[in-house]
This record gives structure tokens, C-alpha cells and sequence, in this order.
């Protein structure tokens, strides 16, 4: 597997972290959260010659789907969201797309997932964890094979997403990351929306231990 970050500016000014993976026995591609800045997602695309089968969205703000219309015209690729986070693609006062400044968004998805399911990039197995808090669709991606975790919005390196937006939830993010995010492997590497990654042994302390992370 090929993992490349591309970091994407909006007007939030915190960039985007948008992930191209890449099976390099079938050129086959995932483009998870591509926020826009979509000339340079396409360059690495075509340095990888990529087949994007998939654009997957870890959940419907603004600042992770502005450059998907843009992208699969380019590309390709089947959109994909949880079906909890599908409605709110189309509606600005919970994509919140006017409010950051990239204006309105219409965005029609290929496939609505749920918790459970398997995306296949390749060789490559990505189950989906639905991880509710941030927003009631948000969900992380985790791959057993890589032991690796994309996190969204939900878990962070030190803290955790923001909940005072529409369909987010204090309780339901903290009971995403300690429940179903927190258990996995403690090696597992956690690759979040924005910031620095970061490994699960790493943020236990703040939720199990109550005790602050050290740098």
C-alpha cells in the first residue's frame, strides 16, 4: 500500500488532511475527505496513475467534500458516506459549507454505508467503524492489515472533534473514541481530518487515565 496526505486549505485555516491510498498491484485508489485544492490531489493521482474506485467521506462538512463534485468529474470513483450523514451533503446549515466560505454545495452519493461494512481497495480491507459525536454520520476507517485508522473529525492527536455544531454530540464522540476506537490494537496509527498523527497507546491516558498526554 501507498499512503500519500495531501494538505488541504479552506477558509477555516486549519488545513484538511485529505488521504490518497493506493493498491500497487491494481493501481486501484481510495481519495478519503478531498476538501478541495483538487489540481493537487490530481497530481498525485497521475504520478500514481491511479484507478480511483472510491471517494470516501468520513462525514459531511464543508471542509472535507468541497472538491468532490471537482474530483469525480476528473476521476471518477463512487462516493461514499454513511447514510446518516447523507442528507446533510445538500444542506448548508449542517455541511456547513456557506459558513466556511466555499458556498453552496449539491453532492449526490453513489453508496450510503453503514457501521460494519468492508471497503475493498484492492488487496486492501478497510472496515467501517460508524464513530457518531462530531457529527451523527461520522465514521473512521480501519484497516487491520496496515494497522492503521482514518479518524475524520473524530479522534485527534490529544483531544477529540468539535461538538457544538449541527447532529454533534459530547456524549457520543466520547463514547465513539473510548468504545469502539480505543479498543483496537495499541500500535494502531490514527490518521485524523486535521493535525499531526498519532497512535491509540498514545490517547488512552486522556480518557482512560485521566491524566494529561505528554509531548
Amino acid at each position: 500500500m501507498i499512503l500519500k496526505e495531501i494538505k488541504i486549505h479552506t477558509w477555516i485555516g486549519d488545513p484538511t488532511n485529505c488521504y490518497i491510498v493506493f493498491d500497487e498491484k491494481t493501481n486501484e485508489t481510495m481519495v478519503i475527505d478531498p476538501g478541495g485544492e483538487v489540481d493537487k490531489i490530481s497530481e498525485m493521482l497521475a504520478i500514481l496513475k491511479a484507478k480511483v474506485k472510491y471517494i470516501y467521506l468520513t462525514h459531511c462538512h464543508g471542509d472535507h467534500i468541497g472538491g468532490v463534485n471537482e474530483l469525480k468529474e476528473k476521476w471518477g470513483g463512487k462516493i461514499l458516506i454513511h447514510r446518516f450523514d447523507s442528507e446533510g451533503l445538500n444542506n448548508a446549515q449542517i455541511n456547513l459549507s456557506e459558513y466556511i466560505g466555499i458556498g453552496r454545495i449539491e453532492l449526490d452519493v453513489d453508496s450510503r454505508i453503514d457501521g460494519e461494512d468492508t471497503i475493498h481497495v484492492g488487496d486492501l480491507a478497510f472496515r467501517v467503524i460508524h464513530t457518531p459525536g462530531h457529527t451523527i454520520g461520522s465514521t473512521s476507517l480501519y484497516c487491520e492489515k496496515e494497522k492503521l485508522l482514518f479518524s475524520g473529525d473524530t479522534l485527534f492527536r490529544g483531544t477529540w472533534g468539535r461538538t457544538d455544531l449541527p447532529t454533534s454530540s459530547f456524549e457520543d464522540i466520547i463514547n465513539s473514541i473510548t468504545k469502539k476506537l480505543l479498543i483496537l490494537p495499541d500500535e494502531t496509527i490514527v490518521y485524523p481530518g486535521h493535525g499531526k498523527s498519532t497512535i491509540v497507546k498514545e490517547e488512552k491516558p486522556i480518557y482512560f487515565e485521566l491524566k494529561p498526554k505528554g509531548f
